[in-house]
């Protein structure tokens, strides 16, 4: 017969909120620790017998930890005075709106396929996980992508790729 939810909290508490400083740091570690145990308490009447509960409650403990860290991020920092003018960050040259445009008229997967690439870099194995195809069609959409821009876009280099 499994113990007590009440007795599992008294016998790692301290554990979970050893794990919960040391991945949400000290600010955030209470909120990780709660949201820890009502998880746990949500989930433990389907927990089997012969699980390790300590284990468990640690896994538990760093993913609402790493969760309360990426939400920390997420937040908006207060600022004095909003800007006038939109933010340009993101935008690829954003000094150029034709350049701009031209992106934003390609297909969908050529536009994704070609930020993914050579935007944020990545190689064309992990935009078929995104865009869910091949390899083999995530480097023909950044090819067709880059084709179509140097064919539409005047200042586009002949050769080599955008920047």
């Amino acid at each position: 017969m499994k113990e007590p939810f009440e007795a599992v909290v008294a016998q790692h508490s301290e554990t979970v909120l050893r794990v919960c400083r040391a991945v949400a740091g000290p600010q955030g570690a209470d909120d990780a620790w709660s949201e820890t145990f009502l998880s746990a308490l949500r989930a433990y009447p389907e927990l089997p017998q012969t699980a390790n509960v300590v284990a468990w409650l640690v896994t538990i403990a760093q993913r609402k930890s790493i969760d309360l860290h990426r939400a920390a991020n997420r937040n908006p920092l207060p600022v004095e005075q909003l800007p006038d003018v939109p933010s340009d960050l993101g935008t690829p040259d954003a000094g150029d709106p034709d350049l701009w445009a031209a992106v934003g008229h390609l297909p969908d997967k050529q536009r994704q396929a070609v930020a993914y690439h050579y935007l944020a870099g990545l190689p064309h194995a992990e935009i078929a996980e995104i865009l869910g195809g091949t390899v083999e069609a995530a480097r023909r959409a950044a090819a067709d992508g880059i084709r179509n821009l140097r064919k539409n876009y005047p200042g586009a280099p002949a050769t080599g790729a955008p920047r």
